[in-house]
């Protein structure tokens, strides 16, 4: 599923080598919710940590990812981490890098509304239909 944030560059970090076959480029996105802004780490895998390049500390922009979540056993104990795996950057409303600066993928197909959500700035568009409650095994 893809989502939408908007807000402002707070931080751009360095391309990281992580294996061989794999590379990161992390950034922080500040994005305002109420009184207080949120700051939020996305990531950028692989080919796309060049996404970034055109843009700079301060640039309002709109970043389109996916939410990543794995599990991994570590002596004998399960752990799972979740990452906000960006895949499109674009210019926001306020400036940011010049026209087609941003990735120009083909967007995720998406339904025409987003999904309600207190927050303007965070859009979820809607999924597929999930499991009934006995399907599962959440406490919740």
């Amino acid at each position: 599923m893809a989502y939408d944030a908007t807000g402002r560059l707070h931080e751009i970090f360095d391309e990281q080598q992580v294996s061989e076959k794999f590379r990161k480029r992390e950034f922080v996105l500040e994005v305002q919710d109420g009184q207080y802004p949120e700051h939020i780490k996305f990531q950028l895998v692989q080919d796309k940590t060049a996404l970034i390049d055109s843009y700079k500390v301060g640039d309002e922009v709109k970043v389109t990812f996916n939410l990543r979540g794995r599990g991994f056993n570590k002596n004998g104990q399960m752990l799972y981490f979740t990452n906000l795996e960006a895949w499109k950057i674009e210019a926001g409303t306020g400036g940011g890098a010049p026209a087609g600066g941003g990735y120009n993928q083909q967007a995720a197909p998406r339904a025409a509304a987003p999904a309600q959500n207190q927050n303007p700035n965070l859009r979820a568009a809607p999924a597929a239909p999930i499991a009934g409650d006995d399907d599962n095994d959440l406490p919740f």
